[in-house]
C-alpha cells in the first residue's frame, strides 16, 4: 500500500456570523491543497483537515455540525474514531462561531493551532509558531471586512511570517453563503484554487480580484441612471465593439461575452463596474 501523502500546510477555518458566511483558506507545499483541506456549508460550519489528512473528516464533520454539535465535540468525535489521529490536524468552526483545533502528537514540527471567536488556525511542518500566530492576529484585526478578503490577508500574513518550511506550491479559498453563489442558485460564494505555482498566495489574490470583478455585487443604490447622454455613449461604445442594434440586447450580448452578465439588469441603470469595463475596451 502506498504511503499516504503529507498535507503539510497552514490553514484557517472561519466564519462571519453577521454576513452568514463560512470559509477556509489554506496554503501548502503540496499539489492541489484545495482538493483535500477545505470544507464548508452555510449555516453549518467550516472544516480544515490536514497533516496526514483524513479527507473523510470533511463530510463526516459537516454531518455532525448539521446535527448541532459544537466544534469541540466534532473534533472529539472525529479523532476518537480514527486510529490515525496522532498524525492528523484539524480545525473546525461551528454554526455559532465556536471553534476548535486539534494537532496529533505525531504531527511533524512545528505543528500547532490557535482558536478564537469565529476562527480556528493551524499548521504543521512550519518554520515556527509565528505562522499560526499571524493567521490569528490578522483575522482578528480585519473584522468588518468581507470574509474572503480577510482570509486572503491571513494567508499572506502567515507566509510573510515564515509559512510552510518546505516552501510553497498551492493555495485555496472557499467561502459559502446561502443562495449567494452564481445566479443565486448556489451556496458557493468563492471557490478558487491555485494547484501548482511558485507564489500561490499571490496568484490566489490575483484570481480573487478577477472573481470580484466578474461576480461581485455593487449595491443597486450605486448604479448609475442611464440618461440620454449615457445611453448614447453606451450605444456608441458597443457599436465600435461590433454590438449593434437595440441597446438592451447589445449590452446583454457584450456582457455575456465578457462574463459580466451577473452585473447587468436592464438598461435603466448601469453598474459602474460594467461602465468602467466598457470604457476600458
Amino acid at each position: 500500500m502506498a504511503e499516504q501523502p503529507i498535507v503539510a500546510t497552514y490553514s484557517i477555518a472561519a466564519c462571519d456570523l453577521d454576513a452568514g458566511q463560512w470559509g477556509v483558506a489554506t496554503q501548502s507545499k503540496f499539489l492541489a491543497v484545495g482538493s483535500v483541506v477545505p470544507w464548508a456549508e452555510p449555516g453549518v460550519g467550516a472544516i480544515a483537515t490536514q497533516a496526514y489528512a483524513n479527507p473523510r473528516y470533511g463530510p463526516a464533520g459537516l454531518a455532525l455540525l448539521r446535527e448541532g454539535l459544537a466544534a469541540s465535540e466534532v473534533v472529539a468525535r472525529l479523532t476518537e474514531a480514527d486510529d490515525g489521529r496522532d498524525e492528523r490536524q484539524l480545525g473546525v468552526v461551528d454554526a455559532t462561531g465556536g471553534s476548535a483545533t486539534y494537532t496529533g502528537a505525531a504531527c511533524m514540527d512545528w505543528a500547532g493551532g490557535l482558536t478564537g471567536p469565529e476562527f480556528a488556525a493551524q499548521g504543521n511542518i512550519l518554520v515556527g509558531e509565528e505562522t499560526v500566530g499571524a493567521l490569528a492576529r490578522t483575522f482578528t484585526a480585519t473584522g468588518g471586512r468581507p470574509l474572503a478578503e480577510r482570509l486572503l490577508e491571513c494567508l499572506a500574513a502567515a507566509q510573510a511570517a515564515g509559512g510552510d518550511r518546505r516552501g510553497q506550491q498551492s493555495a485555496a479559498l472557499l467561502v459559502v453563503e446561502r443562495d449567494e453563489g452564481y445566479a443565486g442558485l448556489s451556496d458557493v460564494l468563492v471557490d478558487l484554487r491555485v494547484d501548482d505555482h511558485a507564489q500561490p498566495v499571490s496568484e490566489l489574490v490575483r484570481l480573487h480580484d478577477i472573481h470580484a470583478l466578474l461576480f461581485g455585487k455593487t449595491p443597486r443604490a450605486e448604479w448609475l441612471e442611464v440618461d440620454d447622454a449615457l445611453r448614447a455613449e453606451l450605444e456608441e461604445r458597443l457599436r465600435r465593439l461590433g454590438y449593434d442594434g437595440e441597446l438592451a440586447a447589445a449590452l446583454a450580448a457584450w456582457a455575456g461575452t465578457e462574463n459580466l452578465e451577473e452585473r447587468v439588469a436592464g438598461i435603466e441603470r448601469v453598474d459602474p463596474v460594467v461602465l468602467a469595463e466598457l470604457r476600458a475596451r
